[in-house]
């Protein structure tokens, strides 16, 4: 609606200043003339907006103009309340910032928004940690912050996952990335874009030098090419199992990343070959990148069984023996 657009100009030139005609146009997927339109619209509002033209131009409002957020619909109001559940200004050190600015909006919302927000605050919990995920290390984020607000190079020791030892890289930053509940430093390293957990940077130092990141790229495009390059790595490995019903629904938990569909579920009359359901049985595909990856299954004992390839049997029999031979040499005496 116009009505929403035009707030939404309002506020992006009270948060950002000068604003090209461009790029407001391709925040708001208008035309750049609807822009203009709309700015007219504001300027016979009695809201003090103007344009320049060059180089530098751009739209902006004069200076000391502020705006309260009357616009606001319920919806909106009650959608920035929920924005507090959800926990990651808490690892940035922010609990007592959001909360001043929550009652600062709450004191501006109109009054008839006011008891919506508050409920949804005190009724939506978003906790975005996994069910069992167990203790995590303690995470650091003050340097990494510095860092990536004053757009400076950051120099870490890393340690790699399944590396005991740190390597020291000077990196680039583009900002920090919370997802289900682990903190990833986003950066280029020698201009290519890396990730980098939190919880393993041993340590973090800011170097004088500027931060010297590609032109025109942000860390949202950043954040997106590196999750496809973790989501989409080809899986070389095709493998069929069947695992018992009553354990279905823990495995889908476990091993969602690597089903490629829904499990095949029978009635119990099929045979339990290869592909085909059996009888308290269900049939799951998956892929891995390695063959040894499918020991992962193992977790699952005699509940699941590899049906195919050949070679994944092979590897599954052959840990299963190893484990076996463990316990045995370490059996108590009777």
């Amino acid at each position: 609606m116009k009505a929403d657009r035009l707030l939404s100009i309002l506020l992006l030139l009270q948060t950002r200043g000068r604003v090209p005609a461009g790029e407001l146009a391709a925040r708001l997927e208008v035309s750049t003339r609807t822009v203009h339109r709309d700015i007219e619209s504001l300027s016979a509002a009695g809201v003090p907006v103007y344009a320049e033209r060059g180089r530098h131009g751009g739209i902006a409002l004069l200076p000391g103009f502020r705006t309260d957020v009357t616009g606001m619909t319920t919806d909106e109001a009650r959608a920035l309340f929920i924005l507090a559940a959800q926990g990651a200004h808490t690892a940035l050190g922010l609990d007592e910032a959001l909360g001043s600015a929550l009652r600062k909006v709450m004191a501006a919302l109109p009054a008839p928004h006011r008891p919506a927000a508050e409920l949804a605050g005190s009724r939506i919990l978003v906790d975005p940690d996994k069910w069992m995920s167990g203790p995590r290390p303690a995470v650091d984020l003050d340097e990494l912050q510095t860092a990536v607000f004053t757009d400076r190079r950051l120099r870490i020791r890393y340690r790699h996952s399944g590396e005991t030892r740190l390597r020291t890289y000077t990196v680039d930053p583009y900002g920090l990335v919370a997802k289900a509940g682990t903190w990833y430093l986003v950066a280029d390293r020698r201009g290519r874009p890396q990730l980098f957990r939190a919880d393993r940077v041993g340590s973090a130092a800011l170097t004088d030098a500027p931060v010297r990141r590609r032109e025109g790229v942000e860390l949202a495009a950043v954040w997106q090419q590196l999750r496809r390059q973790v989501e989409d790595r080809p899986a070389e490995v095709r493998v069929t199992a069947r695992i018992r019903r009553d354990r279905l629904d823990l495995a889908v938990r476990i091993l969602g990343g690597a089903l490629t569909g829904p499990p095949r579920t029978g009635d119990g009359a099929e045979s339990p070959d290869v592909g085909s359901p059996g009888d308290g049985w269900a049939v799951i595909e998956l892929a891995y990148p390695v063959l040894g990856a499918v020991r992962q299954l193992l977790q699952f004992g005699d509940s699941l069984e590899v049906l195919d390839p050949p070679a994944a049997r092979r590897v599954m029999a052959e840990a299963a023996a190893a484990l076996t031979a463990v316990y045995a040499a370490n059996a108590p005496s009777a």
